[in-house]
């Protein structure tokens, strides 16, 4: 559906005629396995042609997420697995890495991301590398040096919310002959479309955004390329890490109330941090919709606009002034509405704190040198009344001094 407004693709795209029958929500295809009309239908489809014969192949609740994601990033294809980090890991493989190879990598970027590539890939012979991907010019030394096949990274980093130059740095992988891998998990479409800035792949946690209800686990990578879609195809089959499709059923339901949920989530967001600029408890705001971001110009420029609104994403950080860990946890633990949880992306609020989650290990010199101080927490907005939300962060931030 190309000609239709976001909005309108994530409600009506997947939506098939499935064996004469029209259901108006994609149901269940709770079956492990599909009959074919004749043995010659059976060959056919094993032997590569579009069709349902065993789910994990393909499944037709799975391929309705598959395609109104797809529409949604502008894809020629997507593919589904059974969690971000699957997603990642199948993504990785179809570049077709090899020993001697290099994946550069931001290094301010989900720390599971690196660890996979360390753990998994590092005794395959694959080296990580690690880059400040807002220095273009240090990026461009790196691929310059050599076996650089991988460029990984993402558009607003986690959690201090630096942004990196989507376009550029993906024309200078192609450049280099490198692939590009970036992950959108917090700028989802509408607010992104990455491919549409020539990245290679664009790999989402499903879980978060697109799910956002916090009832679903799964990871998604879409592409435009046929042949890196056979790739990633022939490594969810062999791998085996598929979605099963409870989860995309509910993953489809939620991606119909994406454009509505990330357009009142972003607002509410604006808000809770130009509020949290006024208050003395706090030290710094990282956001990039706030005039005082290093690089709102180029935030403003990257990220799109529904209804001639600037949208400037949901996740936010903050700093509460002077406090250690004892200060934080007893800010976690004064919160009533905003959830202390390890995920982000969903209808409600919710707070993690870097340093004993998503890069709890790092060393203190790394967490130091990144910025991310003993003070700093990542907040994901919710869907909730905005005053609603400032007032239980208000509550928790006095009774943390």
């Amino acid at each position: 559906m190309p000609d239709v407004a976001p909005a309108t693709q994530a409600v009506h795209a997947g939506k098939a005629d499935l064996h004469g029958a029209r259901p108006s929500s994609t149901p269940i295809y709770a079956s492990s396995a599909f009959r074919s009309d004749s043995a010659a239908q059976l060959d056919a489809i094993l032997g590569g042609e579009a069709g349902f014969v065993y789910s994990r192949y393909a499944n037709p609740t799975t391929t309705a997420l598959e395609n109104v994601i797809a529409a949604l990033e502008g894809a020629t294809a997507c593919v589904a697995f059974g969690s971000g980090m699957a997603a990642l890991h199948g993504a990785l493989l179809s570049c077709g890495l090899k020993s001697g190879d290099t994946v550069l990598c931001a290094e301010e970027i989900y720390g599971a991301s690196q660890s996979l590539i360390q753990q998994l890939l590092g005794p395959l012979g694959v080296r990580l590398q690690l880059v400040d991907i807002t220095d273009l010019t240090a990026v461009m030394e790196a691929l310059e040096a050599g076996n650089v096949r991988v460029l990984l990274f993402e558009p607003l980093s986690n959690p201090l919310l630096k942004i990196a130059d989507v376009m550029t740095l993906c024309d200078m992988a192609r450049m280099m002959d490198a692939l590009s891998i970036v992950d959108a998990t917090f700028t989802p479409p509408p607010l992104m479309r990455v491919l549409d800035d020539h990245a290679d792949f664009a790999l989402h946690s499903a879980t978060k955004y697109f799910g956002g209800h916090g009832d679903a686990t799964g990871g998604v990578v879409s592409v435009r390329d046929e042949n890196l879609a056979a790739k990633l195809r022939q490594v969810q089959t062999l791998g085996g890490a598929v979605l099963s499709p409870f989860e995309a059923f509910l993953l489809l339901r939620g991606v119909k109330t994406l454009p509505l949920r990330m357009r009142e989530q972003c607002r509410n967001a604006a808000h809770v941090a130009a509020w949290l600029t006024e208050r003395e408890e706090v030290s710094r705001v990282f956001y990039p919709g706030l005039q005082t971001h290093p690089q709102h110009d180029l935030a403003a420029r990257l990220l799109e606009k529904q209804n001639s609104e600037p949208l400037f994403g949901a996740m936010l950080a903050f700093e509460i002034k002077n406090a250690g860990r004892d200060e934080v946890f007893r800010f976690m633990d004064a919160l009533r509405l905003v959830e202390p949880v390890a995920t982000l992306g969903d209808v409600q609020s919710e707070v993690s704190y870097p340093i004993i989650s998503s890069h709890r290990a790092w060393s203190e010199e790394r967490l130091s040198r990144a910025g991310i101080t003993p003070g700093v927490l990542r907040l994901s907005v919710g869907i909730e009344d905005v005053a609603d939300i400032i007032a239980d962060l208000e509550q928790a931030l006095i009774l943390c001094r």
